[in-house]
């Protein structure tokens, strides 16, 4: 696949893939005889993952340290895991607060609603 199509297919924009690469994040993409970039679907399953890790938060070094493992092989599996579990438990953590912030903000709107129709 041509980058343009990972592009689509990830929702990434061309030029974060290409920091992705640039950053490490990404293993060695192939390259056509003309130069350009080759993705498998490896690859652009490995791009959206990165894309959904980095959306919840994770930080870049977070995502360097699992770029890493991943490419050391599968005898990192347990540890990429972990991590991941750990993330996603974060993840929990942070949707709980989100949740707490979205019922106050919601109180908030009804005491406003309330307001204005006793002006009217």
């Amino acid at each position: 696949m041509k980058i343009s199509e990972v592009a689509e297919l990830t929702g990434l924009s061309v030029s974060t893939i290409r920091f992705y690469e640039k950053s490490g994040l990404c293993p060695l993409v192939q390259r056509g005889a003309d130069g350009n970039r080759r993705f498998s679907k490896t690859d652009a399953d490995w791009l959206e993952l990165l894309a959904s890790l980095r959306a919840t938060g994770m930080s870049m070094s977070e995502m360097r340290r699992f770029a890493d493992l991943y490419a050391s092989g599968d005898t990192t599996i347990p540890i990429r895991r972990t991590a991941l579990l750990a993330h996603r438990q974060s993840l929990k953590a942070r949707l709980v607060e989100l949740e707490r912030c979205r019922t106050i903000l919601d109180r908030k709107l009804q005491k406003y609603d309330e307001i204005m129709k006793d002006q009217i």
